[in-house]
């Protein structure tokens, strides 16, 4: 089908779609990861296809991470469906209940958007997270998955589509986008009328592109350009754990640390204790001039380091790689100007034993997710408790942070009368 023909026929199905019942609902997604479970070699086999693509072009490590589906992978994406059967229903709540003085009664419920459009690019779990959430909360889905995970999305797709459908849910509530034509985005972007949110997941070009040239809404997502500032006094293990686990522990998504900043009064103590861990799990470190001379003396003590001058470039780099911009800081407001200026409102963490200090950054950091003392990695639907989640919100309307069930559903008010006329 054309991109018009598939987002109609979700039109179509969005209208059962927000009639089904909780139990059709929840039932469906019980299905689904049945689905996930029953076929995992077809799934590695159709993702296999893509990997060896994507090996042959040359793709990056990280990416490669992101694009990959293993058995434990796919079990993790069975278990986010069934945790979403578990959350309470979404739709139906009463938010609002009263008289008029007309003597008409007033009811505000939750209700599903209709058609969700998700244009994403190399995680093909992603297909999974979207379609849970849409059949939880009554919508619709159109996939569109990026051309480097082809195979995966659209064997996925159908896979939980029939899934879904065995389980009483209308068909084509699940749909995909199966070109790997690029004005296949550019034409859903222009659905107005037809699609009632778009939701970009992926580098900071594909979401940019689809704010500037959207005519539908769009609820902007994913780039993170995320830090972690050492204060003093703070407790250099702790620091020294947190930035390790925020930058390499899974370095292609989101949450991960792009930059570390430091207090230049203890930069000589925090720095040796940090920089040697990055080194040893082969992070490339940009170093602005005073981070450089202390990575240099540690060269000198034989310590092994990819070590190379920051440029005014790398505090704005969203790396997703094992690379990290270090930046020593004059004080707590010079690292919040820098963090409000670099960073891209997604997730920031101060380490210090000074609560107050820490106290004025969770105040002034503009980002949808501001720690103390933790680190960068736990901004995650699944941690929040949120289930299953379609992205991280950057912006502030409507929606901020991870966000699942909730931000996907709208409200409408009911009135019941007895045949009051307005005077």
């Amino acid at each position: 089908m054309s991109v018009k023909e598939v987002a109609l026929a979700a039109k179509k199905a969005s209208v059962a779609c927000g009639k089904a019942s909780l139990s059709v609902r929840n039932g469906a997604l019980h299905a689904m990861a049945q689905a996930l479970r029953e076929h995992v070699a077809d799934i590695v086999q159709a993702n296999e296809l893509d990997m060896q693509a994507a090996r042959e072009a040359g793709t990056a490590e990280p990416l490669l991470d992101r694009l990959q589906l293993t058995a434990e992978r796919i079990e993790g994406m069975a278990c986010g469906l069934e945790s979403l059967a578990e959350l309470p229903d979404p739709l139906g709540q009463v938010q609002q209940e009263r008289t008029l003085a007309s003597g008409v009664n007033l009811t505000r419920v939750s209700v599903s958007m209709g058609v969700v459009a998700m244009v994403y690019e190399a995680r093909p779990n992603v297909t999974a997270d979207a379609a849970g959430i849409c059949v939880k909360t009554g919508n619709a889905c159109v996939l569109r998955g990026g051309s480097i995970a082809f195979n995966s999305n659209v064997y996925l797709a159908h896979l939980l589509h029939d899934a879904a459908v065995s389980a009483g849910m209308p068909i084509n509530c699940i749909c995909a986008v199966e070109t790997k034509d690029r004005a296949a985005t550019d034409e859903l972007l222009q659905m107005r009328g037809i699609v009632d949110v778009l939701i970009p997941r992926g580098g900071a070009g594909l979401i940019r592109h689809c704010v500037q040239n959207a005519t539908v809404p769009v609820i902007e997502t994913g780039v993170g350009n995320c830090h972690v500032y050492v204060h003093e006094p703070a407790n250099v293990e702790m620091a020294r754990d947190i930035v390790v686990n925020a930058k390499t522990q899974r370095p292609g998504v989101c949450n991960a640390i792009e930059s570390l900043l430091v207090d230049d009064s203890i930069a000589e103590q925090v720095l040796p204790v940090i920089l040697p861990e990055l080194a040893s799990r082969d992070v490339v470190i940009h170093a602005d001039e005073h981070a450089y001379a202390i990575a240099q003396q540690l060269i000198e003590q034989g310590v092994s380091m990819q070590l190379v001058p920051a440029t005014e470039e790398d505090w704005a780099t969203e790396y997703l790689n094992l690379d990290i911009a270090v930046r020593c800081m004059s004080g707590l407001d010079a690292a919040i100007e820098h963090v409000n200026r670099f960073g891209t409102r997604h997730s920031e963490c101060i380490v210090t034993e000074d609560e107050a200090a820490a106290e004025e950054f969770l105040a002034s950091i503009d980002a949808a997710a501001v720690y103390w003392n933790a680190s960068t990695r736990f901004t995650d639907g699944g941690e929040f408790g949120l289930g299953a989640e379609i992205g991280i919100s950057t912006q502030k309307l409507h929606t901020r942070g991870p966000f699942a069930l909730a931000a996907l559903t709208t409200y409408k008010y009911l009135l019941r009368g007895s045949g009051q006329v307005r005077s």
